[in-house]
């Protein structure tokens, strides 16, 4: 048996999440580390205005993933596997001690203003349930505008990207076609798709000059649903996953199949645990760090060690 962590995208921010990680001494060198990469507070990225943008929601995810790895890690409930869902799979990145959380916030401050200058307005993700996706691709040819599918969360939940117009054009193709929700997400941009294709080269060049190292632990890439082992791999699946489809219930397969029978999501929310007990961890264990004393995460961990 092993433990995996999980590390949520963007749509799982709230305010005051890097105010309620909890009270410890790792907490706090996460937070005094990123502050120094930004050069500024980084406690006031997660107020609700603040995380209008997509630039503070990316920054706090990372920040507040790597805290509650670390706090957990320092209670011996380390993981033996990482997988994170786009943003998430930076701070997943930084567990498997592939980069330094430093140079982490550095790059994910790049990734984000990159993707919200190049989409201002305008464009945005919808989630799309009860369609599979034989049932859901014929559709967005209709949509008149750009428009793709980008998350492959569940056989029955997946996720599109592009313009608003056609995003609400598919919402309603889809519920006419019996799709059970057609809901916008809390993302303004267009990610895991080809409009951010040229974002993403970008990225990787400033990548090119991040120190990378070989995973201590299984890292596995939600692009490509399985496990990468060298740090080269690793730094250019980062780079590429903004413009690439999220294969996520693929990649919950690949880490029961690898042995993974607890799943422990690292905050905010609980979008990856739901899925999670929906698919082959419905025969393990799966729990958010949102919602459970902290002390019941690490006899989880513990106990699946």
């Amino acid at each position: 048996m092993s433990v995996l962590f999980t590390f949520p995208g963007q749509g799982a921010q709230k305010a005051g999440m890097l105010h309620t990680l909890p009270p410890h001494a790792e907490t706090e060198r996460t937070l005094a580390e990123a502050t120094q990469a930004l050069g500024r507070d980084v406690l006031t990225l997660d107020d609700a205005e603040a995380l209008r943008s997509t630039v503070a929601v990316q920054l706090s995810l990372l920040v507040a993933g790597v805290a509650m790895a670390r706090v957990l890690a320092a209670h011996g409930a380390a993981p033996h596997m990482v997988a994170g869902l786009s943003i998430g799979a930076w701070p997943a990145a930084v567990t498997a001690g592939v980069l330094e959380f430093g140079d982490a916030v550095r790059i994910v401050e790049l990734r984000a203003r990159l993707m919200e200058d190049a989409y201002p307005a305008g464009h945005g993700m919808t989630v799309i349930g009860g369609l599979t996706r034989r049932q859901l691709e014929p559709l967005l040819a209709q949509a008149g505008g750009p428009v793709y599918l980008a998350n492959l969360n569940a056989p029955r939940q997946l996720v599109v990207s592009g313009s608003a117009a056609a995003l609400d054009a598919v919402a309603v193709l889809a519920l006419s076609h019996g799709a059970t929700r057609a809901e916008r997400l809390a993302v303004p941009v267009p990610s895991h798709c080809p409009l951010l294709d040229e974002q993403a080269r970008l990225l990787a060049c400033a990548c090119d000059q991040v120190p990378r190292r070989r995973p201590r632990i299984t890292y596995v890439s939600s692009s490509a649903a399985r496990a990468l082992f060298d740090g080269d791999r690793i730094m250019a699946d980062l780079a590429a996953n903004m413009a690439r489809p999220v294969l996520w219930a693929d990649t919950l397969r690949h880490a029961w199949e690898r042995g993974a029978r607890a799943a422990l999501e690292m905050p905010s929310g609980s979008v990856l645990t739901r899925l999670a007990q929906d698919a082959d961890f419905g025969a393990g264990i799966a729990l958010c760090a949102d919602g459970n004393r902290l002390d019941t995460l690490v006899q989880v961990a513990l106990e699946n060690q």
